[in-house]
């Protein structure tokens, strides 16, 4: 493992309790390792939403720049798409 840094948090009660069970379930080894799976699981939503906010602000471009479509026409493209890879009955 890389090397660690020790920190003192302050949880509420039920979070507490919530990792002691995980714990002595037998699910996870230690308090620490449930913590670090829980901040693995927050940074990697943190990625995905910075991705996210990129995304829209892509598209927030593309629209003031007047590179849109109408939501119709995309429906339409979506439906013969569709068609087209369905299985023959």
């Amino acid at each position: 493992m890389q090397s660690a840094e020790k920190l003192s948090i302050t949880l509420p009660p039920e979070m507490a309790s919530f990792i002691r069970q995980k714990v002595e379930s037998g699910l996870y080894g230690s308090n620490s390792e449930i913590i670090r799976e829980a901040m693995r699981g927050l940074m990697e939503r943190e990625r995905r939403l910075e991705r996210l906010d990129g995304a829209i602000a892509l598209g927030l471009a593309d629209a003031e720049a007047g590179r849109v479509q109408e939501i119709e026409a995309v429906r339409r493209e979506l439906r013969s798409a569709a068609a087209e890879s369905a299985p023959a009955a």
